[in-house]
């Protein structure tokens, strides 16, 4: 039996993944990667130091820090969210929707705390969730599933009976290994990535959460 649901942040509540390519991209330009647009969907959903460390694997580099890079990302984003970040349609309905119905709700995020609390009072929803847990305050951040088990910890529920809603594939797999029932709401360009299928249920988008969410899951 579902007790609590909890919400992915970046994609779910807020249309902020291409705002993090941009930034990517901007920033690893400085230190001589030059990401595409896909390039970046391969560290989709991973927390910025482990995005960062990711990439310096792949392509080292020496002009600046792996902790320089991840503060410019963050800093960089978090300016791109107040200029330009707007809401996933149906993200405030579908926060009402889980609370009108009892169910205790969270967010578990890869974004540091301090994107939280900008993307929270952005949305103008700061205080809505039971629980708010970031990454950054675990050992490893997705797809490792810390986070999703701090998290139903803090609210007090068993993983088993959490509902979790992602749009990456490494929050899928985090919540996935937490144990926890999943739905994901994939980004366009990965729609029909087989990969998803490991989820409980595919959605398209959050309005489809009054007529078919609950059924089955």
């Amino acid at each position: 039996m579902i007790e609590a649901v909890i919400f992915d942040m970046d994609g779910v509540l807020i249309d902020s993944e291409p705002l993090w390519r941009k930034a990517e991209i901007k920033v690893f330009r400085k230190v001589g990667i030059h990401l595409t647009e896909e390039q970046c969907l391969e560290a989709l959903g991973l927390r910025t130091d482990e995005l960062v460390k990711y990439w310096h694997e792949k392509k080292p580099w020496q002009n600046l820090s792996l902790q320089e890079v991840a503060t410019d990302i963050e800093q960089t984003v978090k300016e791109l969210i107040l200029l330009e970040g707007r809401p996933i349609i149906g993200y405030l309905e579908a926060i009402r929707f889980f609370k009108q119905k009892g169910y205790k709700t969270g967010l578990a995020s890869s974004s540091t705390t301090e994107l939280i609390t900008t993307v929270l009072t952005k949305l103008e929803i700061t205080g809505m969730f039971d629980v708010v847990h970031s990454a950054e305050h675990e050992k490893y951040g997705k797809p490792h599933p810390g986070v999703y088990l701090s998290t139903a910890a803090k609210l007090g529920v068993k993983p088993a009976n959490c509902l979790a809603i992602e749009d990456s594939l490494n929050g899928l797999k985090s919540a996935r290994a937490a144990g926890m029932r999943t739905i994901v709401m994939p980004a366009p360009e990965n729609l029909g990535n087989p990969q998803f299928g490991i989820a409980d249920r595919i959605i398209n988008s959050l309005e489809e959460i009054h007529s078919q969410l609950i059924t089955g899951i």
